[in-house]
């Protein structure tokens, strides 16, 4: 069977930067940012955290119908997957729908109608909304965007944590390459600031102490002082579209996606590996036919805990030999937070980005460097970088890790 090539023609995102992605972008070349001090007094004593959270205003203009029979998970991968065909100037009634389909990530899906539904079952009414279920089934809003568009493709949503956009994204590539579909729209989708959500995060004691002097800086990746990560949320999707299809169209094409690894470690549930992550960029590599040389540019997984980054620096260090001091490495989780399932989707849309702007984005508040994490981090702020061929990461509980290879078209 002939591979058929896969490319990205549009992006959209509900960021906690906003909603207009070149604007977001910019934000992130600057090292502002997004994360801040949060109060979550649902269901208990009221508590502080920090979190990157979807700007108010944006989540103001969801209509109040749509608000009422979805949840935000919902509710976010509507309005960037609708962003994401914009950005592609596509028109789905001149296309063939049957061949078109979405792909969603998600790991905690209608977290927030699950909690109510609890709340107001134990706690106050004894009994549920009658939407609570449609709205909390984790493949909700893959069923919303193919039903919003009439989608007649595959429908599909995946959960491996904090990898699931991108496994989304690149199961959708594999559709489209073996000819299952011409058009996808891929991303994921996240809203987990809830007050159980949080409480269940903070309890694995792996979430960020909050910098008393300066809490939007308290996601300090590859820092010496770096206590853990930081929680986020929003969507970002793409448009992968079949490389033929799109140039019939006359589509702006702004990277290929040339390849995908996924692999598991089977090592731990929440311990990173250097093999298995190894094992992933390397397959990724081998899936897009290029060699480490050719990477420019990865975009980290870079989650801020004491243990993922001293790991992630040395399975690059593996994977890239010596050439891995001459790339440019940035996580961007340090102004977004770690947005889980949907981290995957928004770093990649971002890399996209990096590429079509030539600018490597930096990786935020990094002003005492681990000396076990002695790579190029581009700390602080961007700044202009020659991008070919770019790497994207998402490392998971339970081991699942994700990669992706995307370069100049």
């Amino acid at each position: 069977m002939t591979r058929r090539r896969v490319v990205i023609t549009g992006l959209g995102l509900v960021s906690p930067h906003g909603n207009d992605a070149i604007e977001a972008f910019a934000a992130l070349m600057r090292g502002e940012s997004a994360i801040s001090r949060i109060h979550l007094d649902s269901g208990g004593p009221r508590f502080e955290t920090v979190a990157a959270c979807v700007p108010r205003d944006l989540r103001a203009t969801i209509p109040r119908a749509q608000r009422a029979l979805t949840d935000p998970v919902s509710q976010y991968a509507l309005l960037a997957s609708e962003s994401a065909l914009r950005d592609a100037n596509l028109s789905l009634d001149s296309v063939d729908l049957t061949r078109v389909g979405v792909s969603v990530g998600t790991c905690m899906g209608g977290i927030e109608s699950t909690e109510k539904a609890y709340e107001n079952l134990f706690q106050r009414k004894g009994r549920v909304a009658p939407f609570t279920l449609v709205k909390t089934m984790y493949n909700a809003p893959a069923a919303h965007i193919a039903l919003r568009h009439q989608l007649a493709g595959p429908a599909l949503t995946f959960t491996t944590t904090c990898s699931s956009s991108t496994v989304s994204i690149g199961e959708a590539s594999r559709t489209i390459r073996h000819g299952y579909a011409d058009i996808m729209l891929a991303g994921g989708s996240e809203s987990l600031i809830a007050y159980g959500s949080v409480k269940a995060w903070l309890a694995l004691q792996i979430v960020a102490t909050i910098d008393p002097d300066n809490p939007s800086a308290t996601c300090r990746p590859f820092d010496l002082r770096r206590s853990g990560t930081v929680l986020g949320e929003g969507a970002a999707f793409v448009v992968l579209e079949e490389w033929e299809h799109a140039r019939s169209r006359g589509a702006r094409i702004r990277a290929e996606l040339l390849g995908y690894g996924v692999t598991n470690d089977s090592i731990h549930m929440t311990r990173p590996s250097v093999a298995g992550q190894a094992r992933t960029m390397r397959a990724a590599l081998d899936d897009a036919g290029v060699s480490p040389d050719s990477v420019d540019y990865v975009n980290a997984h870079g989650t801020g805990t004491p243990l993922n980054d001293i790991v992630e620096t040395d399975a690059i260090k593996e994977v890239f030999g010596a050439h891995a001091a001459d790339l440019a490495i940035s996580s961007t989780k340090s102004m977004h937070g770690h947005l889980v399932g949907a981290a995957g989707a928004l770093e990649l849309a971002v890399t996209v980005l990096a590429i079509g702007m030539q600018q490597a984005p930096p990786t935020a508040h990094l002003d005492v460097p681990d000396p076990r994490c002695d790579l190029d981090y581009v700390p602080g702020t961007g700044r202009p970088q020659r991008i070919r061929v770019a790497m994207s990461n998402s490392f998971a509980f339970g081991g699942v890790a994700g990669a992706r290879v995307v370069a100049l078209p």
